[in-house]
């Protein structure tokens, strides 16, 4: 909803009747609170306005998504509209017969409740983009949820009237609301939070929650209290329906990749109503009995487990930092990687009389690849860039300025001599925190640092890279203002801090990229550089911390391209976050049994049968929830696990493709390979030994390479897609571009497929024709079939066939599902074979 001015919200037309029955719905609560309506009329009302909009919406979802050969989940998506339709409609039904049988609506709410329970079981297993999780998974978050479900169990107990249920049926109404109620808590708050399914799901633990509360209610539905069961009811039927739209129109379109689950939810909202309830249990003078102590008692071990576990997983990180601090990680990682620098240095013109590293007219060790190995480098990126915090930049300053100059008698790095207000000196990283903690000392801090880092020195000689560093660093003397530091900070690069806000830093930082572009004349030849200057404010932040946010938007310059200033947000943070998070969880993840694989078919344009799919892999983890192969795949490159993922979904798309072949089809099963496991010595072997192991043709196996990633070692990339197609492999090009390199690189790749995206389908903003038809007519004469992909409109497939692509796929023709759901959309062609 958008605010439009105030006191009129902007409501989409979409979303109207959800607005208007939940308005309905608070109207018809606030009267019944106010005793102006029956509170059994209340309840029937509400619970037939959101079972009809809620029933309505899942109809249309049935309709929509009929069987036939439209989407492998046409029929999966069917059968849940249909099942979750009659689950909200038996709860709205058995809310409407309240004011009918007044004395026997506990029955009714029974009744409905075990109907609603079966039907959402049948439809929510039918239900796209739900994923089971590893049995010890589940047994973790069932020991995680076990303590604060015993605690709404107790709120429950304390709260039921005790002169109506005997003592066995009121202790097992607790419980049931106390599970379904942290049931749903769970839903709305676990690591697939984000995903349809799991909106559907607590929607209708919700329901269910809303009628074990009308089953608990004393005789004759009458008090305020009653109306506590109209929210969840109400509110469950619509988060059912709306849950299950988005889920079957957008099966695996956007797979959700959350981080980790908020804990908080979880513990505090178990406790706030365990507290509400345990103050309207004294104030009412009621004093604790025997039941309600033995609760409070059994929700003490889960909570002891719990915290045990937690500790367990606390300990991991502790004995990961207690191995880099063994093996020199850390502060030590540094220090020890400095002195190897001032060791290994060849001795020059410049070598100091002592013995110590070459200083060069600016006093700067030779450059960032000099002062830091290339194995260094490695290890601090992958483990040491989030461990690098306000105490490792503290220590750096204070103790690493000893290490360089008692270790060998280098002198610590600089980049050129600093630029200080009134006088000159050595700049360094402690006097670069002392600048920025004057700054920050003020009572209003204002300023900013910025960070350079200068790239394309290090294919120059030591000397050179020194003078190129101190041409640098006088060009930046002489852009910045009088008042402000230049200061070095790093091998290859310099720090600049300002006293001037974030706009005016901003534009600092330009005129720098600006004064640095030039050719630099070293040795009679002129050298061009580039630049990445990262860009963070001194607003009341540490000097440590305003130095390690600098670092992370230079960090992102360097990886948006260079030549660019960056400036620091929390969003780079997050981004780091995230990709920590990723290194830590996916090294043990095929073993942990997370990976999985969905499957996409390929049709052919002509007459729309299947003839094949494509094998496309998702990480299925309890903590990040799904993550794509966009988001995985590099981080599996850096991690060295390239080859275990790739070989993985080999295995199992040949597995399913064994399983496939005992039908009466011949389809055919597309797994893509990066260009660093295809070039490995032994691939086309491996792949031999897959297909012999489960028995498949080779002919029904097509390898992918992307297009763009093969040109570092093309002639490689030949040999092995020409040993494959030896032994009846079929390969592919992805993401082909048409590009006159591109075609002509085509003509010397042994290929049996291209596959193009729908880039080159429309037509171009020039009006020249598509460039599909250059495409094709290449295709034709090199006997390569096209194969149109990412095919999203009925417009994209209509112009592919047109164009000649034989081949097409994509949302418009078939979404990616299940193996169990591709395999009954097969089922529904009399033939599938090519």
């Amino acid at each position: 909803m958008l605010l439009a001015y105030p006191f009129r919200v902007h409501v989409p037309r979409r979303a109207l009747p959800e607005a208007a029955v939940s308005t309905g719905v608070a109207l018809l609560v606030l009267a019944g609170a106010a005793d102006l309506v029956s509170t059994s009329v209340v309840i029937a009302l509400a619970g037939g306005a959101g079972a009809t909009l809620a029933g309505v919406r899942l109809s249309r979802l049935a309709i929509r998504h009929p069987t036939g050969p439209a989407s492998p989940t046409g029929s999966s998506g069917r059968a849940a509209g249909v099942r979750l339709d009659a689950a909200v409609v038996t709860a709205g039904l058995a809310a409407a017969v309240l004011p009918l049988v007044a004395d026997g609506h506990r029955v009714a709410a029974l009744l409905g409740s075990l109907v609603v329970a079966v039907l959402s079981v049948a439809g929510l297993r039918r239900l796209p983009g739900r994923w089971r999780p590893p049995s010890d998974v589940r047994l973790r978050a069932l020991v995680e949820a076990a303590g604060p479900a015993l605690g709404l169990a107790l709120a429950a107990w304390l709260l039921l009237p005790d002169d109506d249920l005997p003592v066995p049926a009121r202790l097992a109404a607790a419980l049931v609301l106390g599970a379904l109620g942290m049931a749903s808590i769970s839903a709305f708050t676990g690591s697939d939070r984000r995903s349809p399914a799991a909106v559907c799901r607590g929607g209708l633990l919700l329901v269910l929650l809303g009628l074990a509360v009308l089953a608990a209610l004393p005789p004759g539905v009458t008090g305020r209290a009653a109306l506590l069961a109209v929210p969840p009811l109400v509110l469950g039927m619509l988060l059912t329906a709306l849950g299950a739209a988005v889920a079957v129109d957008t099966a695996e379109a956007e797979p959700t990749a959350d981080r980790v689950a908020p804990a908080w939810p979880r513990a505090v909202l178990p406790a706030t109503v365990l507290l509400l309830a345990a103050g309207l249990h004294v104030g009412a003078g009621r004093a604790p009995d025997r039941t309600s102590v033995l609760l409070a008692l059994a929700a003490v071990p889960p909570l002891v487990l719990r915290e045990l576990l937690r500790t367990g997983d606390a300990a991991v990180p502790e004995r990961r930092a207690a191995h880099r601090r063994r093996t020199g990680r850390g502060v030590r990682h540094r220090r020890a990687a400095a002195s190897r620098w001032a060791r290994t240095q060849p001795p020059s013109a410049d070598q100091a009389p002592d013995g110590g590293a070459p200083t060069g007219r600016s006093g700067a060790p030779s450059g960032l690849d000099a002062a830091w190995p290339s194995e260094d480098a490695a290890a601090w990126s992958s483990e040491d860039a989030a461990a690098w915090s306000s105490e490792d930049a503290a220590a750096w300053s204070s103790d690493d300025g000893a290490a360089w100059s008692s270790g060998d008698g280098a002198a610590p790095p600089r980049a050129g001599r600093a630029a200080t207000p009134g006088g000159g000196g050595p700049g360094d990283r402690a006097g670069l925190l002392d600048a920025l903690a004057a700054i920050g000392d003020v009572p209003a801090p204002a300023g900013a640092l910025l960070l350079v880092d200068l790239h394309g020195g290090d294919v120059l000689g030591p000397s050179a890279r020194d003078d190129l560093a101190a041409e640098a660093v006088a060009r930046a003397r002489a852009a910045v203002a009088p008042g402000d530091l230049v200061t070095g900070c790093t091998g290859s690069g310099f720090a600049v801090v300002t006293a001037a806000g974030p706009v005016l830093a901003y534009a600092l930082g330009t005129r720098l990229l600006t004064a640095l572009a030039p050719p630099y004349l070293l040795g009679g030849s002129a050298v061009r550089v580039q630049a990445s200057i990262g860009l963070a404010e001194v607003s009341g932040a540490g000097p440590a911390d305003v130095l390690r946010q600098a670092e992370l938007a230079r960090r992102r310059a360097v990886q948006l391209g260079r030549d660019r200033v960056e400036w620091y947000d929390a969003f780079l943070e997050e981004q780091l976050v995230r990709r920590l998070d990723l290194e830590r969880e996916l090294p043990g993840a095929v073993a942990r049994g997370e990976l999985d694989l969905v499957y996409q078919p390929v049709l052919d344009l002509a007459d729309r049968q299947p003839v094949g799919a494509e094998a496309l892999l998702r990480w299925r983890s309890p903590v990040l929830g799904t993550v794509l192969p966009a988001e995985l795949l590099p981080v599996a490159e850096d991690l060295d696990l390239i080859g275990e993922l790739e070989w993985w979904v080999l295995d199992r798309a040949c597995r399913q493709l064994s399983h496939w072949s005992t039908g009466v089809r011949e389809l055919w099963m597309a797994v893509n390979v990066t260009p660093r496991e295809l070039t490995t010595p032994d691939f086309v072997q491996r792949a031999a030994a897959v297909l012999a192991a489960y028995g498949v043709s080779p002919e029904r196996l097509v390898v992918e390479v992307s297009e763009p990633r093969i040109a570092a070692d093309l002639s490689t990339v030949v040999a092995r897609l020409a040993g494959l197609r030896s032994l009846g492999v079929r390969t592919a090009l992805d993401d082909f571009r048409a590009e006159h390199a591109s075609l002509a690189q085509l003509r010397r790749l042994p290929i049996d497929l291209l596959k193009v995206g729908p880039e080159l389908v429309g037509a171009r903003p020039d009006g020249q024709p598509p460039l599909i038809d250059v495409v094709v007519n290449v295709g034709e004469r090199l006997g390569v079939e096209i194969v149109a992909e990412e095919l999203e409109s009925p417009a994209q497939v209509e112009g592919a066939h047109r164009a000649g692509c034989r081949y097409g796929q994509g949302f418009a023709l078939a979404r990616p599902a299940t193996a169990e759901r591709v395999e009954a959309y097969f089922e529904e062609f009399p033939s599938a074979s090519r």
